[in-house]
């Protein structure tokens, strides 16, 4: 029978390390584990600061002393009112009212501060679509940079054709970077689907036969967000793909290939000054 261990963390067992929930022998095994997974560590290491953001702004609350009416609340609920019923059904009803009551509560408390508090969860929303979309390149890169005889839909030699189709679809005029200097030609591109609708991938190719990908599409997925409309250029590495990205005007691009991290730097920059 072959093995079905994999070398990469799922999110359930980053939850686990992140709040510490498990047997010291089983979190031992996960950080074990953690050691060979890259992207994992990066992942861990936002989903810790985004914990660590998310208590410094109600620790002041928490630490308040419960409302004597919760209190009070909690415990008439609490209290055995039939013999013939088991005593838990009680613990829970009193455990949601305290979740129900406590969200409100602390909302209350804390939500005066609606700036800082906007600010923070604008933040989380759009490094989520971003992570999101440059997940998505990586995993499209991987995928069709690999291909020998479908690498792309439409080849370089119909250039004005695949960029007049792919505008159409994504609703926006698309312009294929020349990266000639830096070595890279195309090979051509390909329409794929995103969280938002359309996405296009331009591919490039270098004599030594290594490919990058230029993922392009909508990023702004939430009516009225502003805080994804702009983002400078980010290095992330998803399933071992590196990546630069950086979102302009709701609009997301990722270049991504297995090239050393300055010459996609520079590449990037290619890209960037042409579009």
């Amino acid at each position: 029978m072959k093995s079905t261990f994999s070398p990469c963390l799922t999110d359930d067992e980053l939850h686990q390390l992140v709040d510490g929930q498990n047997s010291p022998e089983h979190l031992a095994r996960l950080q074990a584990k953690l050691a060979s997974d890259p992207d994992g560590q990066a992942r861990l290491l936002q989903w810790q600061a985004q914990r660590a953001n998310l208590r410094s702004l109600h620790e002041a609350v928490l630490e308040e002393a419960v409302p004597p009416a919760l209190a009070q609340t909690a415990r008439q609920v609490s209290a055995p009112r039939d013999e013939g019923r088991p005593w838990w059904r009680y613990g829970g009803m009193a455990a949601g009212l305290v979740m129900a009551f406590g969200a409100g509560w602390v909302g209350h408390a804390v939500w005066p501060q609606a700036g800082l508090n906007s600010a923070l969860w604008s933040s989380m929303a759009r490094t989520d679509i971003e992570r999101s979309f440059v997940r998505q390149a990586s995993v499209a890169h991987s995928v069709y940079s690999r291909e020998v005889k479908h690498p792309v839909e439409v080849t370089a030699q119909e250039q004005a054709h695949l960029v007049q189709w792919l505008s159409k679809r994504l609703g926006r005029p698309l312009k294929v970077p020349a990266l000639t200097a830096q070595g890279f030609e195309l090979v051509g591109g390909r329409l794929l689907p995103g969280d938002s609708g359309a996405r296009a991938q331009f591919m490039f190719q270098n004599a030594s036969g290594s490919r990058i990908t230029l993922y392009l599409g909508a990023v702004d997925v939430m009516p009225g967000n502003t805080a994804s409309k702009e983002t400078s250029f980010r290095y992330e590495l998803q399933s071992g793909v590196p990546s630069f990205y950086w979102v302009d005007q709701g609009f997301g691009y990722a270049l991504s290939g297995q090239v050393p991290r300055d010459v996609l730097m520079t590449l990037a920059e290619a890209v960037y000054g042409q579009l």
